[in-house]
């Protein structure tokens, strides 16, 4: 069976028609607030800005190449290790201030434009070229931290083995 032209316009402008509904506002007398596509005795229209729409663009356009991708291996390639010196994995400290220092190494060290990026429970909390990250307030509790070597764009060129430490805080509730 074939569907007529006219039908299947028809349910287009239908849909179509209830993107562009009215809403209204109305408040009754205890002062509750009601909005609605309906009009009450006593409501008013309001008048609700166009939707914003963004077009993106086709994941094939979006998709490394793969010579981007060869050179980002080729200089993670160029460091054999990355890792932690404090805290260590699985170490338990005190910190009344919730200050950690975050201590990393690589061999050999770090090229011309790259850094040590630290994350921390999965955020980016830091970067250095020194080694050394000084994230304040953490809260008490165990945590996972990450490392990195990001190039001068911000790509991660090589990944360290991540970490778990336990921060112990005192605590500022009274009995």
């Amino acid at each position: 069976m074939k569907t007529p032209l006219a039908l299947v316009t028809g349910f287009c402008l239908l849909a179509a028609a209830g993107a562009h509904a009215e809403v209204y506002r109305h408040v009754d007398a205890q002062g509750n607030v009601t909005f609605s596509d309906e009009p009450m005795q006593g409501s008013e229209t309001v008048k609700v800005k166009p939707v914003t729409t963004i077009t993106l663009p086709k994941p094939e356009v979006v998709r490394e190449t793969d010579q981007l991708r060869q050179e980002v291996q080729k200089e993670g390639a160029n460091y054999d290790s990355l890792t932690f010196v404090h805290p260590q994995n699985d170490q338990a400290f005190h910190s009344g201030s919730g200050d950690v220092t975050f201590e990393v190494r690589s061999t050999p060290g770090l090229q011309r434009g790259h850094k040590y990026e630290i994350t921390l429970d999965g955020q980016p909390v830091g970067q250095s070229s020194s080694g050394s990250v000084t994230v304040n307030n953490i809260d008490r509790g165990t945590h996972q931290a990450g490392v990195h070597i990001v190039d001068d764009q911000g790509v991660q060129v090589k990944t360290g083995p991540g970490i778990s430490f336990t921060v112990h805080r005192p605590s500022v509730l009274r009995r």
